[in-house]
């Protein structure tokens, strides 16, 4: 079976973000020109996380021939995309230069830890900007990836809340209430609230009106509900994914109603409100927030700033956890590591 993209989520070697599937990479051809002082200078005489019994080629510096990225940077981002998986090694084989002024090719070998284990090779494309990297998709890049999402994160996810009110760490997640796989998706999040108090978990509106044409009333009158209760909008959002299917065009106006009387407040008056300009506004700027991070799918998770999948279908729960202790240890935030979940053993 070939490599998963580099930035996929699914299958044995989970490498990243996008579900594209890229074939491997194979052998590389590299310039026989010798790096540059710059590159070597850089260059570390080994490179972390390989495994003891060693499956990778040996490094040579003739594939290196790019002053940058520097190879720290490189190991830097692949131990934060990939560092919550202790069973993957790698070894960084070359970053070349280009026929594209700026644009280096980084050529990297992974492997699973044990016997048997199979290595192969992929690569990616670091941007001239140093923050930007393409594989099958364009990622954020360098030896903080998600520190520039996070950050906007912390400044504009508003949406009705759970938890901590800290934002050190800070789980959002994207979702349409129109949307299947969000309804799947919310034992997720009561569940990360059990396993994580620690965590502020935001849950923002990203209704994706050109494929749920209910999904910007019920976002909109969810906000008002939030706006009167943030408790109570909990209570609202599990009521409309109760009785999603009947967000029809002839049953919405009733089936929010439903939701309104049983989250205590007024359908009448939560209506009256959804119609508002600045509720309206709101939920725009909901959506905003979700596209200025590159949000493309229902449901996603921003966990300070690193975006995942939110449905089971999406990632199994207990890797999900494993990337929100990781990812907090990468940001300096300890938590204690939840137990495996009596719903999840054995998955």
């Amino acid at each position: 079976m070939f490599l998963k993209s580099l930035f996929s989520f699914s299958g044995v070697m989970v490498l990243g973000l996008a579900a594209i599937e890229a074939t491997a990479l194979g052998a590389q051809t590299a310039p026989a020109t010798a790096p540059s002082a710059a590159q070597t200078a850089a260059r570390p005489a080994a490179v972390a996380n390989v495994a003891p019994a060693d499956p990778f080629p040996p490094v040579n510096l003739k594939f290196f021939t790019a002053d940058s990225p520097s190879t720290a940077t490189v190991e830097s981002f692949l131990h934060t995309i990939w560092g919550y998986d202790e069973n993957r090694s790698w070894r960084i084989e070359g970053i070349q230069k280009t026929s594209s002024p700026g644009v280096s090719k980084v050529i990297v070998y992974v492997s699973e830890k044990g016997a048997n284990a199979r290595t192969q090779s992929t690569g990616f494309y670091v941007m001239p900007d140093g923050k930007h990297a393409i594989a099958d998709t364009l990622v954020d890049f360098g030896a903080k990836p998600y520190a520039e999402k996070r950050k906007l994160m912390q400044d504009r996810a508003n949406g009705p809340a759970q938890g901590a009110a800290s934002k050190d760490l800070l789980l959002v997640e994207f979702s349409d209430l129109q949307c299947p796989h969000c309804k799947e998706a919310e034992t997720t999040m009561t569940q990360l609230a059990k396993d994580f108090p620690s965590a502020r978990i935001v849950h923002q509106a990203f209704p994706l009106v050109g494929v749920h044409p209910a999904a910007f009333q019920a976002a909109a009158e969810g906000m008002c509900v939030a706006k009167a209760s943030n408790d109570a909008y909990f209570t609202y959002e599990e009521a409309v994914y109760a009785t999603q299917e009947a967000l029809t065009p002839e049953g919405t106006a009733k089936t929010l109603a439903a939701a309104v009387t049983k989250a205590g407040q007024d359908p009448a008056a939560m209506a009256a409100c959804a119609a508002t300009p600045a509720i309206k506004d709101a939920v725009n700027a909901s959506i905003k927030l979700a596209e200025d991070a590159g949000v493309d799918q229902t449901p996603t998770i921003s966990v300070n700033g690193r975006m995942m999948p939110a449905s089971p279908s999406g990632m199994p729960y207990e890797t999900l956890k494993k990337v929100v202790v990781f990812q907090a240890g990468l940001d300096g935030v300890h938590v204690d590591t939840p137990q495996p979940s009596l719903t999840t053993l054995g998955k």
